[in-house]
């Protein structure tokens, strides 16, 4: 099973950030206007900082380029969520939604937290995860910035060839981000996804599906939209 100390602040504060999320989702719909730009800024700057922090304490503890580096595909959601909420482009903030709602919400449901709060590593775990979550909804069901078409391929395309980065880093450096080189040695769902490498292959599968399914509410839209004109 995934670590976690302080479950009960753990869980408390994602009870806390889900009801503030929908209601910042819910007041954005009723009264769009500038401070909704506003509120988007100060989300972004929060993830940002929040990714800084975390980058700096790992590299304070000990540097080393096969941990250190910010290669994990949270992190980089964390940077994409923040700057789609700076400047709102479509690829942004489809990434956003998509990665944040088909991979960091797995983070958020099980996680790994093995510092107490309020401790830092755990305030930095549950912002940068949870936040990302946030800002996703906030985009999308708030801001209404809706998926384009076709954007489940784009996204599963830039997803694969970030993982075959990934793939070069870690041959290089002989690290394990995104556990391409070897399984995680804690309780992960990539335990029940098979044995390395199959489970890669296997969770490719299974993120297609979540993508798949996260469109599916505005495939049903367009469609209707589509046969209405």
């Amino acid at each position: 099973m995934l670590a976690i100390v302080s479950p009960g602040a753990y869980w408390a504060a994602v009870v806390v950030a889900a009801a503030g999320c929908a209601l910042l989702c819910s007041e954005a719909r009723r009264r769009p206007g500038p401070w909704t730009k506003t509120a988007a800024r100060v989300l972004g700057l929060i993830l940002a900082a929040d990714a800084v922090m975390y980058t700096t304490g790992k590299s304070i503890s000990g540097w080393s380029p096969s941990t250190s580096l910010p290669l994990a595909l949270c992190d980089v959601a964390a940077l994409v969520a923040a700057a789609a909420c700076w400047w709102p482009r479509p690829t942004l903030v489809e990434l956003t939604y998509f990665w944040g709602l088909a991979g960091t919400l797995q983070a958020v449901a099980t996680p790994d937290v093995t510092t107490p709060f309020p401790h830092l590593a755990f305030i930095e775990y549950l912002v940068g995860h949870v936040g990302i979550v946030v800002v996703a909804l906030f985009l999308v069901i708030g801001l209404r910035y809706v998926p384009r078409p076709g954007s489940v391929l784009r996204v599963f395309a830039i997803t694969a060839m970030y993982t075959a980065f990934i793939g070069v880093v870690d041959a290089t450096t002989g690290a394990d981000y995104m556990f391409l080189r070897r399984p995680p040695s804690e309780w992960t769902l990539l335990k029940v996804l098979g044995p390395w490498p199959w489970y890669i292959v296997s969770a490719a599968g299974v993120a297609l599906i979540l993508l798949l399914l996260l469109d599916s509410p505005f495939w049903v839209a367009r469609h209707r939209t589509h046969h209405a004109l």
